[in-house]
């Protein structure tokens, strides 16, 4: 079985956090949603659970970070292309999400930028051009 990322992440509100992803045309595992989380489906390996917060207590003994003034992770999501990162990062936006940093741009082979959720959770779009990251190293 290949090897499988669950990212769990507390939400304030599991209705309207579904909603922005849904906006985004993402979807979720119904075998893994219900009212205290829903597993946000990324690819077949990858995803992310959205966890109420008094269900997201259940697995910690530590305090739930603020999100809203504090960085707890920067979830990063690859794109296939330059236009696909602007794409995904205006919807996001337009969906409700804040922006979280300028794009940054590392010469012609790697571009990013970056949103907060409505929960405030750090996620970064980035294109890479692997060959052109590896001549440019040579």
């Amino acid at each position: 079985m290949e090897q499988m990322i669950f990212v769990n992440l507390p939400v304030k509100d599991l209705d309207k956090a579904k909603a922005f992803w849904t906006e985004l045309g993402y979807s979720f595992n119904p075998q893994f949603t219900d009212e205290n989380a829903a597993c946000l489906v990324f690819s077949d390996t990858i995803f992310a659970m959205l966890l109420t917060e008094p269900f997201f207590k259940n697995f910690t003994k530590k305090d739930i970070a603020d999100a809203s003034s504090s960085t707890e992770t920067i979830i990063a999501l690859s794109a296939s292309s330059r236009d696909e990162v602007d794409r995904l990062v205006d919807k996001a936006l337009a969906a409700g999400a804040t922006k979280a940093i300028d794009p940054v741009e590392y010469g012609d082979a790697m571009y990013s930028r970056s949103f907060q959720d409505p929960d405030h959770h750090n996620w970064e779009v980035v294109w890479m051009d692997v060959e052109k990251m590896a001549q440019q190293e040579g």
